[in-house]
């Protein structure tokens, strides 16, 4: 492995144009084009590119093409769950994706950051931090959520919340910043 992949990977800031991590960006536009317009008459093809694509894919999870992604082995999803159409992982960091979690339409997950100081930008240097969704979350249509950040089991993210922090669980989160704005109680 490069000096600059094994950066990435430990989550150090990196230049992107390595080869090796290169080859994995164009392992990854091959793959996602090859899901992406796979035939919903074949349900059992359109899972299998999606499992090469990804890390690890769960038992009766059901993603809608298309989805965009950096590497797609940095994304792990958990079982029975749902990703709806135009979702964007940018996964230069790890996402664990729990159990039975609902993503909406156009949903972003966005481990990568960039510094905010121009010089070491124009330099190309970016970085990533690992994103985390706790089992049973549900993010509504178009949320986005930044880098580093874990939302806890159970919470609900309203549409169109951008998920600057991490966020607790059992609990209803909306706006921008996403804050929560209400305690959900297990229903007995």
């Amino acid at each position: 492995m490069t000096a600059m992949k094994d950066r990435m990977l430990a989550g150090e800031p990196y230049i992107a144009d390595d080869p090796e991590i290169v080859a994995d960006l164009d392992r990854a536009a091959r793959l996602g084009e090859r899901f992406n317009r796979s035939s919903a008459d074949d349900p059992e093809g359109r899972l299998a590119a999606l499992r090469e694509l990804l890390g690890s894919v769960g038992e009766d999870t059901w993603v809608r093409p298309p989805l965009y992604c950096d590497y797609g082995y940095q994304t792990h999803i958990g079982p029975r769950g749902f990703v709806n159409v135009n979702a964007v992982f940018l996964d230069v960091a790890r996402i664990t994706i729990g159990a039975d979690v609902q993503i909406g339409p156009n949903v972003q997950l966005l481990t990568a950051t960039h510094p905010v100081e121009p010089a070491a930008r124009r330099a190309k240097w970016e970085a990533a931090e690992p994103i985390t969704i706790g089992d049973n979350v549900w993010l509504g249509g178009g949320v986005i959520v930044l880098a580093g950040v874990t939302i806890g089991e159970n919470t609900v993210v309203g549409a169109g919340a951008v998920v600057t922090r991490d966020l607790p669980p059992n609990v209803v989160a909306v706006g921008n910043p996403a804050r929560p704005v209400r305690s959900l109680e297990e229903a007995v």
